[in-house]
């Protein structure tokens, strides 16, 4: 447990939100809980992580977070397009058979750490940590409210979902399976940061950064845990883009445990000149700012992730992961390429031709109004009070009322 402030007192509004395993569920839940911390400033903000969790750092680290805890939690692991072949790997198989006793474990402790913080209702982003969490909440009958960024549902959330009290998502909310009198759009929350810039605040920002000097900047991301895959596919990609674009910056932001290897095989690479040109990052909590310094972003097709870069109206080249459940990110992008607002490269064709984007990046740097145009594209699905909507969507399950609107 880590507490950052006092208990409030009796009668307090008590939150308790959970969420993980990435990075776009635990940003969300930030975004959420700073906007509660405005609208009821001593409410007791409580954050439920999952053991084990390499991102479970990060709520300890938000001012608006009181105290965080942990529970255990199991994965079901499946993997888009495998079929039958997963369930003959026996490492898989073990694991899946041992987690059905962490998410027993992580039930028992959920029902005592909810039955301890009495909250007034539980606000659950996704991640296999919402089901102990959700279920024990269940159990002790408080309200909670699930929100899903995709246009696929999350195992976690379909799990828990005919306890919970509203259904949030971040797309129209007819293309989900919920019950339509319990789900409602309020799009997907972010940091109040990600918000367009101009040229001169652009600069602004990269000289905040220290890349002023860069005639053009490539952000890559592959989240918070990274893609192996794509930084593969960058780093195959750099020597020649190094080389064309002498005024490029590469920022790429490998995940944490990716983050040495990747900067070792740069190294390996690049020439000097090049290698200067190159920042290796593992996980940073202002993605906002170096974002907002790009001129193009390489990203999976998360959903949090899509939203932010939308919020910034950014071109952006999509590579969506193959391989997570459901093919939720393959669905993702498809929804987005097929609005024109992003360019879509298949990550099959990477694994045959690995500096294969190399080609849609020089396409983007030498075409500053299709840049512009994919931006605004994008940014017509932005919904920047997301944050704010949810928020009151929680207030109003826990049927309370901010001082001044009784």
């Amino acid at each position: 447990m880590m507490v950052k402030r006092g208990k409030a007192g009796d009668g307090c509004l008590r939150v308790v939100m959970t969420g993980g395993g990435s990075g776009g569920h635990i940003t969300p839940l930030l975004a959420v809980s700073h906007e509660l911390r405005q609208m009821v400033p001593d409410a007791e903000l409580t954050y439920i992580g999952q053991k084990g969790d390499s991102l479970g750092d990060i709520p300890a680290q938000e001012p608006s977070i009181d105290r965080v805890y942990a529970v255990r939690a199991g994965k079901l692991r499946r993997y888009h397009g495998e079929g039958l072949r997963q369930l003959l790997d026996i490492p898989t198989v073990a694991k899946n058979f041992r987690d059905v006793f962490y998410v027993v474990a992580g039930i028992f402790q959920s029902w005592r750490l909810l039955r301890k913080l009495r909250p007034d209702v539980v606000f659950i982003k996704g991640g296999f940590v919402g089901v102990p969490v959700g279920l024990a909440a269940a159990w002790l009958h408080i309200p909670f409210v699930t929100h899903d960024s995709d246009a696929l549902p999350g195992l976690a959330n379909r799990i828990i979902a005919r306890w919970a009290g509203m259904h949030a998502v971040g797309l129209p909310k007819e293309i989900y399976k919920y019950p339509a009198d319990k789900t409602v759009t309020v799009g997907v929350p972010i940091s109040r940061h990600y918000r367009p810039l101009d040229a001169a605040g652009q600069l602004a920002v990269r000289r905040e950064l220290g890349l002023q000097d860069y005639k053009q900047i490539v952000l890559v991301t592959g989240g918070g845990l990274g893609a192996q895959r794509l930084n593969e596919a960058i780093l195959a990609a750099s020597r020649t883009l190094l080389a064309d674009y002498p005024g490029l910056a590469i920022v790429h932001l490998a995940g944490r445990r990716l983050e040495e290897g990747l900067r070792q095989q740069y190294a390996a690479q690049l020439l000097p000149e090049q290698l200067q040109r190159v920042q290796v990052k593992g996980f940073i909590n202002n993605l906002y700012d170096y974002s907002a310094a790009a001129d193009v972003v390489v990203t999976r097709a998360g959903g949090t992730s899509m939203a932010e870069f939308a919020a910034q109206a950014k071109a952006c080249v999509v590579v969506p992961n193959p391989l997570l459940t459901g093919g939720h990110q393959l669905k993702n992008a498809q929804v987005l390429a097929d609005r024109n607002a992003v360019v879509l490269v298949d990550e099959s064709r990477l694994a045959r031709q690995p500096d294969s984007l190399g080609r849609p990046l020089k396409q983007l740097l030498d075409a500053p109004e299709r840049r512009a145009m994919l931006g605004k594209a994008l940014s017509g699905l932005a919904q920047p009070d997301a944050a704010k909507r949810l928020a009151m969507l929680l207030l109003e399950q826990a049927k309370y009322t901010p001082a001044g609107k009784q």
